[in-house]
């Protein structure tokens, strides 16, 4: 049970962080078109 427990947090923590590397990604892009 703790064990699912602690990987449902570094889930959360993990779609958290490719959220703000997907916004990232977008200024990223959009700095190479110019």
């Amino acid at each position: 049970m703790a064990k699912s427990h602690e990987t449902k947090k570094d889930e959360k923590k993990k779609s958290q962080k490719t959220l703000k590397e997907k916004r990232v990604e977008k200024k990223a892009k959009k700095d190479s078109k110019k």
